[in-house]
């Protein structure tokens, strides 16, 4: 073990779903693939140490990541600690569990209203000396309450242990993103707005807001992916080439980015409501919580000045399906004077449900006539060999690799691109469960583009 790995992984929620879903199942891979031997500390308000255990078995096998050695091993490392967040005695007992460990990572698994009382307490018992932490989003509800809580997390922590985790950026296919844009020279001279006619990012999810209505119904699409997933895919699409391979150098090109964005302004946004969310459990019955919002950005630099980025994301949509399509120019003349205007060129980078990268272009149709049609050059990625998300990030915290954890500055910059439209939210608009949002969504476009539909 070096100096740098951390030494215990403490991980607060330990009863709750985030835990259940995607933190287990995490650790138990890490156990397989990385010999994770650390202490697995959980805390929570109930239960005992065979209960945890209990749960950790039936999170594995709900989640199809049953390994039975890797199981026998979580199961020897798993400690538990009993408490409540808000009482100094759990703190000072999880101090005398840790034991010698001195660089322990604690993982916030908890709402972020309980976060400024478990980093006090944190920092109270001693558990915060040398300690890295690991917080989730929503990282604060808008720019304020973001500055405000990452004011008391720096009271305790430096910004170098801080690891604002957003499972989306550990995806395979987002960084296949980052590398697709510098490892290719052949983008570079096309990349600006010179040749680019616009940018469009769509994350559609066919599912509706399920149990999770009380949650939801206190963020919406624009809190819940847009301020943090969509806008990250966007400064990995914009960024300039860091200088430099340091995780700070890529950071520092994803801020500039999200720092050129201009807040929005009501006819830049579009709000929906799919028919039927007001009666999901959890959920206001006369709820004006968007479930659906279409976007369209601007960035003042010199690259990309003019260039619209549209982005759309919403529940209850016709497929589940995250891509990204860059839409290049028009030649200049109509050389072989077709009568229909033809559809450009474009490059289309699929996130989600699978990962792959076409590029649209037009080819002759067989036959006399000097007549095109639409091709699609296509490259699927075989997926199956990549790390889940989870266990690639908190694998990297406790490393103390921050390559893929979200920056202060950034998280700032980010809520202010959409602080204005959640502060005075526009109209609602309704739209039918298996569509593609309202009609309304194609005002934020400017004529005559339009919305590129996965399928």
């Amino acid at each position: 073990m070096t100096a740098d790995r951390s030494d215990a992984f403490v991980f607060f929620g330990a009863t709750g779903d985030l835990a259940f879903q995607q933190i287990f199942p995490a650790l138990v891979r890490l156990i397989a693939d990385q010999g994770f031997d650390l202490p697995i500390i959980g805390v929570a308000r109930s239960g005992d140490l065979d209960a945890l255990r209990d749960r950790a078995r039936a999170s594995l096998e709900a989640t199809g990541h049953l390994d039975t050695r890797a199981l026998r091993a979580l199961v020897a490392q798993l400690q538990y600690v009993k408490g409540s967040d808000d009482d100094v005695e759990t703190f000072q007992a999880l101090r005398r569990q840790l034991g010698e460990a001195a660089h322990p990572l604690h993982y916030l698994a908890i709402p972020p209203a309980l976060f400024p009382t478990v980093v006090d307490n944190l920092d109270t018992s001693g558990c915060a000396r040398g300690a890295r932490i690991i917080v989730e989003k929503p990282f604060g509800r808008d720019l304020a309450s973001a500055r405000a809580l990452n004011a008391t997390v720096h009271r305790v922590f430096p910004e170098s242990s801080i690891f604002r985790i957003d499972h989306f950026l550990g995806k395979e296919a987002v960084q296949n993103l980052l590398y697709f844009r510098f490892a290719n020279s052949f983008l570079e001279p096309i990349w600006r707005r010179d040749y680019i006619a616009s940018v469009q990012i769509t994350m559609a999810e066919a599912f509706d807001v399920g149990s999770r209505g009380a949650f939801y119904d206190q963020a919406g699409a624009i809190r819940d992916v847009i301020q943090n997933h969509l806008l990250e895919v966007i400064s990995l699409l914009a960024m300039e080439a860091p200088s430099g391979h340091t995780p700070e150098a890529t950071h520092n090109e994803q801020f500039k980015v999200l720092d050129s964005i201009r807040p929005l302004r009501p006819k830049d946004v579009v709000r929906g409501q799919y028919r039927g969310y007001r009666r999901a459990k959890g959920v206001n019955p006369h709820s004006s919580v968007e479930t659906f919002a279409a976007l369209r950005l601007h960035l003042d630099s010199w690259r990309w000045a003019g260039v619209p980025f549209y982005v759309r994301a919403g529940k209850a949509l016709a497929v589940t399906a995250t891509e990204v399509l860059v839409e290049l120019r028009q030649p200049p003349q109509a050389v072989f004077g077709e009568k229909e205007p033809p559809e450009g060129n474009y490059l289309r980078f699929r996130l989600t449900p699978d990962m792959s990268i076409s590029l649209g272009a037009r080819a002759k149709r067989p036959g006399e006539a000097m007549v095109g049609e639409a091709v699609e050059l296509y490259a699927r990625h075989e997926s199956g060999t990549e790390r889940p998300p989870y266990e690639r990030l908190i694998g990297d915290a406790s490393e103390g690799d921050r390559t893929l954890f979200a920056r202060e500055a950034a998280v700032e910059a980010a809520w202010k691109v959409v602080d204005g439209a959640l502060r005075a939210p526009n109209a609602l608009h309704y739209y039918a469960r298996g569509s593609w949002g309202p009609a309304a969504a194609r005002t934020v476009l400017t004529p005559p583009d339009h919305w590129h539909d996965p399928e």
